[in-house]
């Protein structure tokens, strides 16, 4: 479900131009919703949430409190005697500013916390970089398996093209494609989890979504949300979540996640990629991400010898012996 930034004001034009405006940037995590009256606020609300709703200063603050909204932002139009509790924005000022200043006053709740708070069994765990070519999809399935000699381990791997079907040598008849659809119908079980699950070496997987464009058309949010009720179910331990391109609006993926597992490369470059990611994290207010991430200097992928040898090579290669430490340092930590 996407965020929704709802604007009222007495004058519905200042509403409409800003909600045209706002949504034409494409680095904001709402979808700006303008309402001509006070009526339409409160049906749409009843419908879906509102995360943020500004509302012009001569809005009857009474009649807002039928307003399902989880943060509420006076548009005042003077300067003078605005509230210093970060809940009053300037109204006459360009609306970059007054974007920046919403997203200052947003209060940002991780979505880990709300998930601990109704029950979630599954720690989540994720893998993403930067980087490209960076072993981060090797070190998924090694780590999968190395941990399913202890625990129940579920991989889902959110690459366009992971190639997982040449790798473990097996025509899926079922994938992550399938749980999407179920999912969007609202006909998502653990029964339908089952009918698409894939075992190696004793780590459950979900084959990855058969066309790139099954994961182009949905919504970080979707997915999160997606992954929630699997965690939910509680039939798995450790959920890994293999992550492709973050340019769709992955960020709640990462929210949901306990620990991010960063492999890392040291030429300049990559180098470059990470601080590019860091300031982004920092500018978009989710530096509280970083505090997640954990980075990997993984070992050098040797030559492959026989594709359908290549991940029992890793396995009982240094990959595999990386990776065993690093399970049990995890375990003493714990």
């Amino acid at each position: 479900m996407k965020r929704i930034l709802g604007v009222y004001d007495a004058d519905p034009f200042y509403a409409e131009r800003f909600a045209e405006f706002a949504n034409q940037k494409e680095r904001i995590p709402f979808t700006v919703v303008a309402f001509t009256s006070l009526s339409k606020v409160q049906a749409f609300s009843e419908k879906q949430p509102i995360e943020i709703l500004l509302v012009g200063n001569q809005v009857d603050k009474e009649q807002l409190k039928e307003v399902k909204a989880g943060q509420i932002l006076e548009l005042s139009e003077s300067r003078e005697g605005m509230n210093l509790d970060n809940s009053t924005i300037y109204k006459y000022q360009s609306s970059d500013a007054v974007l920046r200043e919403v997203m200052a006053c947003y209060q940002i709740q991780p979505v880990q916390n709300a998930l601990m708070a109704v029950g979630i069994k599954s720690m989540v765990i994720g893998v993403y970089s930067p980087i490209n070519r960076c072993g981060k999809t090797s070190f998924s399935m090694i780590f999968g398996q190395v941990m399913a000699k202890e625990c129940h381990v579920l991989l889902i791997s959110l690459e366009e093209h992971s190639a997982l079907s040449r790798l473990t040598g097996t025509m899926y008849m079922g994938s992550l494609s399938d749980l999407i659809y179920y999912y969007r119908q609202g006909e998502y079980s653990s029964m339908r989890l089952g009918s698409v699950i894939y075992n190696w070496g004793g780590m459950d997987y979900v084959p990855p979504a058969v066309y790139a464009e099954d994961l182009a058309e949905i919504q970080g949010e979707e997915l999160a949300g997606l992954i929630t009720k699997i965690a939910l179910d509680g039939g798995y331990d450790r959920i890994i979540v293999d992550m492709g391109n973050l340019g769709r609006g992955m960020e709640p993926l990462l929210e949901m996640c306990q620990v991010i597992y960063t492999p890392i490369k040291e030429d300049c470059v990559s180098s470059a990629k990470m601080e590019s990611w860091k300031d982004y994290l920092e500018k978009s207010k989710r530096s509280y991400l970083w505090e997640k991430v954990k980075l990997l200097k993984l070992p050098r992928l040797g030559a492959v010898c026989q594709t359908e040898t290549y991940l029992e090579q890793l396995l009982w290669g240094e990959m595999g012996d990386f990776v065993r430490n690093l399970w049990k340092g995890q375990n003493r930590e714990h």
